[in-house]
C-alpha cells in the first residue's frame, strides 16, 4: 500500500466528522485556514521562490511561470478567496424537492457531501487552498496531489490549513497532501475505489486524458481550453479588438484565455486591421488561413500559415490561429468541431446572431460581446472553484461548493410496507 492509499484512508476515517459538522463549524474551520495562511504568507513565499527557481532551472514556459508564481498580493487573494467561501450560505441540507406519496410516506431530497474529493493537479499552488476551502464548506474530507513544480508552495499552504484547522477544533486528517513524486502513487489514487468518492483534475490535457483513462473512481473532467472570438460583419472594430487582446494576452496561460480567431470573411479587413495590429504590438505570435494572411500582410504584421493541428491546439502562450469564415455556420461549425467546450464568444450588434450563437455553440460558458477570461468561479460569485468541468454529468462549468454535493432520499412512515 503507497502514500495515497494511506492518505485517503486516513481522509475517509476523518470525513464523518466532518458530514456531522454544522454549517458554522465548517465555516469557522476555514476563516481558521484562511487566518493560518495569511499568518504563513513570509514562508509560503520563501517556498514558492524556491518553486519559482526549481521551475527556471527546469526551464518551465513563461506562463507555467505564471502559474506557479505566489507573491504576498496573490497569498492575499487566496485568503480573500478562503474568507469568500466562508461566507457562502451552506450547500449541505438544502432541501432539493419532495412530496408525499399516496400511502402517506413522506420523501424529502436533501444534498449531502460527496463523502472523500481527491485533487491532482500541476503546477497551481492556489488550488490547494481553493480545494480544502470549498471541501470543507461542501462537508468533504480531501485528498490532493499536487504537481512536483509545486511541491514546497503546496506543502507550505496545506500545512497551515491544517494547523487552522485543528485549532479550530476540527479534525486535521480532513486535508492530506501526497507528498510523493511517484506516479505510482498518482495512479494508486484513481483506483482508490471504495475509498475516494470523486476525483478531480486540474492540468494540463495530458493529466486530464490519463486520469479518464486511468481511473476507476468516478472523474470530474476539468478540460483544456480551446476557445474561440468569433467577430461577425457587424462587430464594433473597438469592442472587438479590446475583447480579443484581453481574452488572449491577460494571462495566455490560463484554461479561459482565447486560443483562436474567428472573422466573418466580409468584414476581415476591417475587424482585422482593428485587432491584428493591437495582437502583434503585444508579441502574439499569429498563424491563420489564406485570406488573414493576406490581410495581415498588407498591414506589415508576421502570420504564418495555420494547419489543422492549430485549429485544435491550446497553446496556453501567446499565440493565435486566425480563420476568416463566411458566416454564422462555418464560425459555429468550427467552434463545436474543434472547441473544447470550455469558454466560447461572439462580438456581435446584431441581437438575433447573439442568441443564435448562445443557443447552437457546445459550451460550458457562453459570451455576447465579452471576453471568454470571465469563466472563474470566482468571478461568477462562488469564491473560488475546484475547477471548470467541460463535461456534462453531474457538473459543468466553474464548479463551487454546491458541485462537490451529490443528494439522497429522506422518507419518513407511519408503519407502512409494501
Amino acid at each position: 500500500m503507497g502514500e495515497a492509499i494511506e492518505r485517503a484512508k486516513l481522509a475517509k476515517n476523518a470525513a464523518p466528522s466532518l458530514a456531522r459538522a454544522g454549517a458554522g463549524d465548517r465555516s469557522q474551520a476555514i476563516r481558521s485556514a484562511a487566518e493560518a495562511v495569511s499568518q504563513a504568507m513570509g514562508a509560503i513565499v520563501e517556498a514558492n521562490y524556491r518553486d519559482m527557481a526549481r521551475g527556471r532551472e527546469d526551464g518551465l514556459p513563461a506562463p507555467l511561470l505564471d502559474r506557479l508564481l505566489l507573491d504576498e498580493s496573490r497569498v492575499k487573494g487566496i485568503v480573500d478567496a478562503m474568507l469568500a467561501v466562508a461566507d457562502q450560505p451552506d450547500p449541505v441540507g438544502v432541501v432539493l424537492g419532495g412530496s408525499t406519496l399516496p400511502n402517506g410516506l413522506r420523501l424529502e431530497k436533501v444534498s449531502v457531501p460527496l463523502g472523500v474529493v481527491a485533487i491532482v493537479y500541476e503546477a497551481r499552488p492556489n488550488v490547494t487552498a481553493d480545494s480544502i476551502a470549498l471541501c470543507l464548506r461542501s462537508g468533504n474530507a480531501c485528498v490532493l496531489r499536487g504537481g512536483s513544480a509545486a511541491r514546497e508552495s503546496c506543502a507550505a499552504i496545506a500545512a497551515a490549513c491544517r494547523s487552522g484547522v485543528a485549532k479550530a477544533g476540527m479534525d486535521p486528517e480532513l486535508i492530506q497532501l501526497i507528498a510523493s513524486e511517484d506516479r505510482a502513487d498518482a495512479v494508486e489514487l484513481m483506483h482508490a475505489t471504495g475509498i475516494v468518492d470523486a476525483l478531480v483534475p486540474r492540468g494540463g490535457a495530458g493529466l486530464i486524458a490519463t486520469c479518464v483513462r486511468e481511473s476507476t473512481v468516478p472523474v470530474i473532467e476539468t478540460g483544456t481550453g480551446n476557445c474561440h472570438i468569433y467577430l461577425t460583419e457587424s462587430a464594433d472594430p473597438a469592442m472587438a479588438r479590446d475583447i480579443v487582446v484581453n481574452a488572449k494576452c491577460q494571462r495566455p496561460g490560463v484554461c479561459n484565455a482565447a486560443e483562436s480567431l474567428l472573422v466573418d470573411a466580409s468584414a476581415a479587413e476591417g475587424l482585422l486591421g482593428a485587432v491584428l495590429p493591437a495582437l502583434s504590438g503585444r508579441g502574439v505570435e499569429l498563424v491563420g488561413d489564406d485570406l488573414a494572411r493576406r490581410v495581415a500582410r498588407d498591414l506589415g504584421i508576421a502570420m504564418g500559415e495555420a494547419t489543422d493541428e492549430d485549429w485544435a491546439t491550446e497553446y496556453l502562450d501567446l499565440k493565435m490561429s486566425v480563420k476568416c469564415v463566411s458566416g454564422a455556420d462555418e464560425a459555429i461549425a468550427h467552434i463545436n468541431r474543434y472547441g473544447t467546450h470550455h469558454s466560447e464568444a461572439i462580438v456581435t450588434s446584431e441581437y438575433a446572431l447573439a442568441e443564435r450563437f448562445l443557443a447552437d455553440v457546445d459550451a460550458a460558458a457562453v459570451y455576447v460581446n465579452a471576453s471568454t477570461r470571465f469563466t472563474d468561479g470566482g468571478v461568477f460569485g462562488l469564491g473560488a472553484e475546484i475547477g471548470i468541468s467541460t463535461q456534462k454529468l453531474h457538473a459543468r462549468g466553474p464548479m463551487g461548493a454546491a458541485e462537490l454535493t451529490t443528494s439522497k432520499y429522506l422518507v419518513r412512515g407511519d408503519g407502512q410496507t409494501r
